[in-house]
């Protein structure tokens, strides 16, 4: 009975033991709750800072942005004057290398706003100088046709020149129709004009010298672009697309730049396709010049055309043209048709171009006038080989009547024994390699030449041989190496260089920029073979500039 009076206790002891132990578990589980809410809680602070932080950082690069962006967009400022950034995506690579060193305006150049057009000066300050083992009597631009053969007395002296002609000055214009309207003008000139032998050949010389000054329509929708007005020719090679102010133009101080680059600066029009800024398309007609060369002999004595024939070679200049110099008979615009594509091939960047020139050269003999086509086709190709670092480009043009557009200006046309001309088969070919050694450091070199095929006719008068045209083997070359004499015909058969240098920034800031370059090349001179032989010449030059870039 003793058993049965203690089991109520015993319940009671048990319940009380269930009730301590859940009790414990109860406050153990509580625990780690409080810790895990703990922790949670610790993990949300720290993405609410994180997230903090990173607004904050959005804000000040929104201000940034806000700060350096034009003061407001095209067409939404009625009227006023205001001081900005000019918009767009700024270059790399060579285009970005290119554009610093000719001064050209690009994205981020301070410019001037009114009612919603953009003003961008730009442009560089030069002090250039030039050494010349023998001498030409040129300035900073080389006139590679003139080194001299080895009769020439002054050929065997040197020649120093400094010059700040090169220097330019330029101004961007841009406007927005629309958002995917777009208006441009352009100007650049410099001072390395000269009156009295201002021409067409390649870069005009009429002072004051317009190196630029044309005007653009971009419609984004259709990738339509249209230009008129005078600049680089279609044929020039470009960086990237088929764009105003992206050329490939050699890095050279020379002015003349180098043998073997394909170009002229002239008045055209031209028309622009690109398909997804990937593939372009254009077609350009451009304002038309005939150079000539050769002359006629009777035995070893200069001649002149027989008398009996009526032509006109180049008739002198008449209003706003300097009748001092002549003007060729044209009555068709040069026309050049050209593709380009920039694809990408495992992370490196190609440009690659083809085109094609039609030209038409006219003259008048015996009162009857005479038509003769020529032309010819080229190309050439950009590849980023390191990108950012290293550049290598190929390019080059063959064809009949091509020589106006190249570096070296050998003749288009020579003249045949009637009075009739004949357009000259030449070619060019031009390699270069450009390193960016550092930010502020850039290296070059090219390698360049152009040549021509002779075309002459002879005809025999009174037992005399007379020789017509260019590279004529009755031509002599006697006295080419003989200083003082005068028998020496020299026609031009080749001319190529080899030149390299480099461009340091020395400065970079609010204040501008200061580049320095240094240059050096070796240009070879050949004749075609004659009496006597053919004849060689050679110049060796170095040059320096120190440019400053205002803005």
């Amino acid at each position: 009975m003793k058993r049965y009076r203690n089991k109520p206790a015993l319940v009671a002891m048990t319940l009380g033991a269930l009730v301590s132990y859940q009790s414990a578990a109860r406050a153990d589980d509580t625990a780690d709750e409080i810790r895990a809410l703990r922790a949670q809680l610790k993990r949300l602070e720290s993405k609410v800072n994180d997230q903090a932080r990173k607004q904050k950082e959005t804000q000040v690069q929104i201000h940034d942005v806000a700060r350096r962006a034009p003061p407001a967009a095209a067409g939404s400022m009625p009227s006023g004057v205001a001081l900005g950034s000019l918009g767009g995506v700024a270059p790399t690579g060579l285009t970005a290398v290119e554009s610093s060193i000719r001064g050209l305006p690009v994205a981020g150049a301070p410019s001037l706003y009114i009612n919603g057009v953009s003003i961008t000066p730009g442009g560089f300050l030069a002090l250039e100088g030039v050494f010349r083992d023998r001498f030409i009597g040129a300035d900073i631009g080389t006139p590679y046709q003139n080194i001299p053969y080895g009769n020439v007395r002054t050929g065997y002296a040197n020649e120093f020149r400094m010059s700040a002609r090169q220097s330019r000055a330029s101004l961007l214009a841009q406007g927005d129709v629309n958002p995917t309207t777009h208006l441009a003008g352009y100007m650049e000139l410099d001072f390395l004009g000269a009156a009295q032998t201002a021409n067409s050949n390649e870069s005009n010389s009429f002072n004051p010298r317009i190196r630029h000054l044309y005007a653009t329509v971009d419609q984004d929708d259709f990738g339509a672009h249209l230009l008129a007005g005078q600049t680089w020719s279609l044929v020039t090679m470009s960086t990237k697309g088929i764009v105003p102010r992206q050329e490939n133009i050699p890095l050279s101080i020379d002015a003349q730049y180098v043998p073997g680059f394909v170009w002229t600066r002239t008045p055209e029009i031209r028309v622009v396709k690109d398909f997804d800024k990937t593939f372009w398309a254009a077609l350009s007609v451009e304002n038309p010049q005939t150079t000539f060369g050769g002359y006629t002999t009777v035995g070893t004595t200069a001649a002149t055309l027989p008398s009996t024939l009526v032509f006109n070679q180049a008739p002198p200049g008449g209003s706003l043209f300097n009748s001092l110099n002549a003007v060729s008979l044209n009555h068709m615009p040069d026309i050049v048709g050209k593709v380009a594509w920039d694809p990408t091939f495992d992370g490196h960047n190609v440009h690659m171009e083809a085109f094609g020139l039609f030209r038409d050269f006219y003259s008048q003999v015996n009162n009857s006038n005479h038509d003769v086509a020529g032309g010819g086709f080229g190309g050439s190709v950009l590849v980023s080989l390191l990108p950012k670092q290293l550049e290598v480009q190929f390019s080059g043009m063959t064809g009949r009547g091509i020589g106006r557009y190249g570096s070296a200006q050998l003749p288009d046309v020579a003249f045949n024994w009637n009075g009739t001309i004949s357009p000259l088969q030449e070619t060019m070919l031009l390699t270069g390699l450009t390193w960016h050694a550092t930010p502020d450091l850039d290296l070059y070199a090219y390698a360049g030449e152009e040549y021509q095929n002779a075309s002459y006719s002879d005809i025999v008068t009174g037992g005399a041989v007379n020789a017509f045209g260019l590279g004529n083997p009755q031509f002599s070359n006697a006295g080419c190496s003989i200083p003082g004499s005068t028998i020496c015909n020299g026609n031009i058969h080749l001319i190529r260089q080899i030149t390299g240098g480099v461009w340091d920034k020395i400065y970079k800031g609010s204040f501008g920029q200061l580049r320095a370059g240094f240059q050096y090349s070796f240009t070879q001179k050949y004749s075609f073979q004659g009496i006597g032989g053919g004849a060689k010449a050679q110049e060796n030059m170095g040059l320096f500039s120190l440019r400053y870039y205002p803005f």
